[in-house]
């Protein structure tokens, strides 16, 4: 068994080695552990594409079971041991036909061992396709914000709207931002996504505000009102600040794109219970039709009434949703055509004790 501990931990794996270990398995099993951390030769050694594994090394030929259905790829083909050793044992049957079917046996034994390697080679080579989409695409949207905040900055400082002092700490604030994204972007092509996060005690309703001053012009300039329903005796909340501000800047990024003037957008946040905070963002753009709901939290997805109209990439949601979900969170939509819609996330409260 080719495993980590992590993986060790697993339910379905532990049943496995407790029927491998049993009666019920009705073979004499020889069980070895080996971690691919400690031991990375092996994964060339048997070529495996995917952990964890389990290889059967005796008696030949070899036959290697992998990914997340270990258990139910054997008890398939213990009825075919089973078979093979009654053939093996000879039990009255003409040796030439025995060794014929032993032959059959072993050859289906590495066709199907051999199919099994390339599906598993290629759902790997498909994954690493998918993720290198989504870095891409992640690339593109992120380094969107501070390159659109700058670019305002120095429009307003054109018009003599800010001095160039205050020019030049918006430009040094917004490429600090950009090099700090580089560096996460990079450390992304070698681990999860989820990896990047820190969360800490924070406060939800300064990082609003700060978004909020963020994108003045941007509702200000087009006559567009601002909503904050914010009880001062909010409760902190467990969550990766720069994170959250992401969640809270594009949501409401969102909500004034599809807004017109005169319109406003509502921001009210809500302690629901002792453990989660709920935060609204609502307008009163064009709506989202029932059967998109679901669809506009997936990645490259745009409303067909809207992507002739709003630019974008089609990731905002995409990325709101794998944020929130990392925290332990829920995103949602409640909308109806032409009568606005209302995105909801969930957050932890923080309870003053050390989290893992």
């Amino acid at each position: 068994m080719v495993a980590s501990k992590k993986h060790l931990s697993r339910g379905d794996l532990r049943s496995l080695i407790n029927f491998l270990k049993s009666e019920e398995c009705e073979f004499d099993v020889t069980l070895q552990f080996s971690d691919p951390k400690e031991q990375p030769e092996l994964l060339e050694l048997h070529r495996l594409v995917a952990i964890p594994a389990l290889i059967k090394l005796e008696p030949k030929p070899k036959q290697i079971f992998a990914g997340s259905s270990i258990f139910q790829q054997l008890k398939n083909w213990l009825p075919r041991w089973e078979q093979e050793e009654v053939l093996t044992s000879g039990l009255g049957l003409n040796l030439t036909q025995t060794d014929q079917l032993i032959s059959r046996t072993r050859k289906e034994l590495l066709l199907e061992d051999e199919n099994l390697r390339i599906r598993q080679e290629n759902e790997t080579l498909t994954d690493r396709i998918e993720s290198q989409e989504r870095l891409l695409r992640m690339v593109a949207h992120e380094l969107r914000t501070p390159l659109s905040a700058a670019k305002l900055a120095i429009q307003s400082q054109a018009l003599g709207q800010i001095n160039l002092q205050k020019l030049q700490e918006v430009i040094k604030r917004r490429l600090e931002e950009i090099e700090s994204l580089s560096k996460d972007l990079l450390e992304v092509g070698t681990t999860r996504w989820e990896a990047l996060f820190n969360p800490q005690e924070t406060n939800l309703a300064s990082i609003a505000a700060e978004v909020i001053l963020e994108l003045e012009k941007s509702w200000l300039n087009r006559g567009i009102g601002i909503n904050t329903d914010i009880p001062l005796d909010l409760p902190n909340v467990f969550a990766d600040q720069g994170r959250m501000r992401q969640v809270l800047l594009n949501l409401i990024e969102n909500a004034l794109k599809f807004s017109s003037a005169g319109d406003t957008v509502d921001i009210r946040m809500l302690h629901r219970t002792n453990q989660w905070v709920q935060v609204s963002i609502c307008d009163n753009g064009p709506g989202i039709p029932e059967k998109e709901k679901q669809r506009i939290f997936l990645d490259r997805v745009r409303l067909p009434q809207t992507s002739n109209k709003i630019s974008g990439f089609g990731i905002g949601l995409s990325v709101c949703r794998r944020i929130v979900e990392v925290h332990g969170g829920k995103i949602w939509v409640i909308s109806e055509p032409n009568k606005g819609a209302c995105f909801y996330f969930n957050v932890p409260v923080w309870d003053n004790q050390n989290k893992s």
